[in-house]
């Protein structure tokens, strides 16, 4: 298996597993991988794990934020999203593109690494816990609309 950047030729393979991650926000991701391609801001880069099939097994997207909760830097590598496809999982592909990302976020600078999980996603908390990350506040946000 190789990870690697993700490329034009990924593109519907990524809207396919962005769309299993996020699917409340499938109408928004083709418009964001093909502005990704033109001109990336957010993620600052994505990398793909490519088995031998012809199938791609998983992505992470990778940003800096100014700001993650309980780090003391103002220069933290952020995963923004990290999905193996369900027949792929526990064969550390997830592992791989973690450190795929710790790795591009440490030559930017960052000494530190963040990400989250919605508080009911067992499997990402238990992912994450598994590569050493520790949970640091669990947390519940709000809206109205006025």
């Amino acid at each position: 298996m190789i990870v690697r950047e993700v490329e034009p030729k990924d593109a519907a393979q990524w809207l396919e597993m962005r769309c299993l991650l996020w699917p409340d926000g499938a109408e928004d991701h083709e418009a964001e991988i093909r502005a990704y391609f033109v001109a990336p801001t957010e993620p600052l880069i994505v990398f793909v794990a490519e088995p031998e099939s012809e199938k791609l097994a998983g992505f992470v997207e990778v940003n800096i934020r100014n700001y993650a909760e309980d780090c003391e830097s103002n220069n933290v590598g952020y995963i923004e999203g990290w999905f193996v496809r369900e027949t792929c999982r526990r064969q550390d592909i997830g592992r791989a593109l973690v450190k795929a990302a710790e790795d591009w976020a440490r030559a930017q600078g960052c000494i530190e690494m963040a990400s989250d999980c919605v508080l009911d996603n067992e499997v990402s908390l238990a992912a994450h816990l598994a590569l050493n990350y520790e949970a640091t506040v669990r947390l519940i946000c709000f809206r109205k609309s006025l």
